[in-house]
């Protein structure tokens, strides 16, 4: 990532290779009041882990400091990482801790962490902490990956209820298939999570994007928004969401080489795509190195001068190539767009058969430039507390 300025004002990339991730921090900012709104009276955690899905967790953070409840990362250090850049809101790990050594950072700079196994309510027996801290204790509803068994849930609520430096304990849980319209999974997660926690005390926390927008009756008093807030749908079908939300993101590039071939020729590493016509072929400077999906199928649309062309040929490491014959006067050094407003990611995800989300966290070696808000004045925020 490219140094940041003391204003999220755009910066300027200079010289070199043209493929670049433009973040527009004004679109997040607009996507997290979204997520507010349909959270009605609960509050938004906004979940910035794996380098805010690489949009740059510091600058993310940053650009919505003034208006979040909350940020979630998977990890200390991504959480350590915000508090050194001045985030003073809470930060929730939401893998938890994985060592005993890690409460001390976890008590000195005030974080809140799931607790979801009972190695982590044995090391906090044995590691009693300074000062007050609030735990989110996870239920496996029905996930199948981390929790306490339902039956097992009261148990653990009541172990950590009885240690003194406890202040809250949030009920939580995690959606398996919010993002599935023909599934009942998800109802039949909330209904096991609500049968065993119907008379526990403690604010509640359920729904990722797909469960915020999906399932109203799931809305707690804290929602943990990921995919949303970068202006992606968590829905692989069309859905009405994906007209509200922003685009945080767009990935480009630019054409480096055109160049004509005639019909039987072939494009791209293994000679799987042979041109059916004469053939115009642009080469734009992107590939799987950068996170482009080597596995994006012929087709696979990229947007150049405003218009859709096709990815043609296997996608290499450093380059692909699509077909400009219908698209005359493209030349050399006009854009493309990979995804981004006029091109939703979702569309290339599908074209790739893998998700956004993978296509997000798999950016690399792309300099990334921002536009948008002014960075807010921490000098006006109150200390963090839980």
């Amino acid at each position: 990532m490219l140094p940041l300025t003391g204003i999220f004002g755009g910066i300027s990339k200079g010289m070199g290779r043209p493929a670049t991730a433009t973040i527009n921090l004004d679109a997040l900012r607009h996507n997290y009041r979204i997520a507010q709104q349909l959270s009605g009276n609960g509050q938004v955690m906004a979940v910035v882990k794996a380098d805010a899905y690489s949009h740059g967790a510091t600058a993310c953070a940053t650009a919505l400091a003034d208006i979040a409840s909350g940020f979630a990362v998977a990890c200390i250090e991504e959480a350590l990482e915000l508090r050194a850049a001045g985030i003073k809101q809470p930060i929730l790990l939401l893998e938890g801790f994985f060592e005993p050594s890690e409460l001390e950072m976890i008590d000195q700079y005030h974080l809140d962490t799931v607790i979801h196994h009972q190695y982590q309510i044995d090391a906090l027996v044995a590691h009693p902490l300074d000062h007050p801290v609030r735990l989110w204790l996870k239920m496996d509803s029905g996930m199948g990956r981390v929790g306490f068994a339902p039956d097992h849930y009261r148990a653990a609520w009541e172990q950590l209820n009885d240690l003194t430096f406890v202040k809250d304990i949030v009920l939580m849980s995690h959606f398996a298939c919010a993002d599935e319209s023909d599934s009942d999974h998800a109802q039949q997660q909330l209904t096991t999570f609500n049968t065993y926690t119907h008379d526990l005390p403690g604010q509640r926390s359920f729904c990722n994007s797909a469960g915020l927008v999906a399932l109203k009756e799931a809305r707690g008093d804290w929602n943990r928004p990921g995919l949303l807030l970068y202006g992606v749908s968590p829905f692989p079908e069309t859905h009405g969401i994906e007209q509200k939300i922003k685009p945080v993101m767009e990935l480009s590039s630019a054409i480096i080489s055109i160049k004509d071939i005639p019909a039987g020729s072939s494009v791209g590493y293994g000679s799987h795509w042979i041109a059916k016509r004469p053939t115009r072929i642009g080469v734009v400077a992107i590939g799987y190195a950068d996170g482009y999906p080597r596995h994006a199928a012929n087709g696979t649309p990229v947007v150049i001068n405003g218009h859709r062309v096709p990815l043609v040929g296997r996608v290499s490491m450093d380059m692909l190539t699509v077909d400009l014959t219908d698209l005359p006067g493209v030349k050399i050094g006009d854009r493309a767009i990979l995804w981004g407003d006029d091109l939703s990611i979702n569309e290339v995800a599908q074209g790739a058969g893998t998700i956004p989300y993978q296509l997000l966290c798999n950016l690399n070696r792309v300099p990334v430039q921002y536009q948008g808000i002014l960075i807010p004045d921490y000098a006006d925020f109150d200390e963090v507390g839980i």
